[in-house]
């Protein structure tokens, strides 16, 4: 059996301007905010200690350039798996607006009409976990809201259903690793320097 060592430092981008308005943003490539950049900055020194061995991106311009500002993007992969939950025809709309028409709808069970099913965005994060588990050492990867809640979920082989458990705010870091060997989530939502 291989012993889990390796640390995942999984970082949501920084705040853009839909993120403020709580609209869902997927294929929307909009950039950081004037604070989602000073929140990004602040990465940097958080990050200056660890030795990645690889670093991944989602390739939407808030995550490469949350990436940038962390001071990471030198040799940076970018990844398509790490895009964020394609909302379809919810697309910049808020949970409320969501739930005049499908009073019941939740995202991690019902997924989003003309856009990404649970399965289909699980199925995409367990490609990513996969190729990030056969790395030796440990790995950077910027990406998105939902799309990190359900990587954390998976990470620790629970059902995408359960994302809805991790809140999860910009700019912060979450290391996954292991306990005893068995998955687990080390460090969750962490912001630096009292960002909030």
């Amino acid at each position: 059996m291989k012993t889990l060592k390796q640390k995942v430092v999984l970082i949501r981008h920084g705040e853009t301007e839909w993120a403020i308005a709580g609209r869902h943003t997927s294929y929307t490539d909009l950039p950081l905010t004037e604070n989602g950049r000073a929140e990004a900055g602040l990465l940097k020194d958080a990050l200056k200690s660890w030795q990645f061995k690889q670093v991944f991106s989602s390739p939407l311009e808030r995550a490469r350039e949350t990436c940038k500002l962390a001071g990471l993007a030198d040799g940076v992969t970018l990844d398509p798996d790490l895009t964020e939950w394609n909302y379809g025809r919810f697309e910049g709309l808020t949970t409320v607006q969501i739930q005049k028409e499908k009073p019941d709808w939740d995202l991690f069970e019902h997924g989003c009409p003309e856009g990404d099913s649970p399965a289909m965005v699980s199925d995409r994060v367990d490609r990513a976990i996969q190729r990030i588990r056969a790395i030796d050492g440990d790995v950077a990867v910027f990406a998105h809201g939902h799309l990190s809640r359900v990587f954390a979920t998976r990470w620790i082989n629970l059902p995408v259903q359960d994302s809805h458990m991790f809140v999860l705010d910009t700019a912060t870091l979450n290391v996954l690793g292991a306990y005893h060997d068995a998955p687990a989530i080390v460090t969750w939502n962490a912001k630096i320097n009292g960002y909030s």
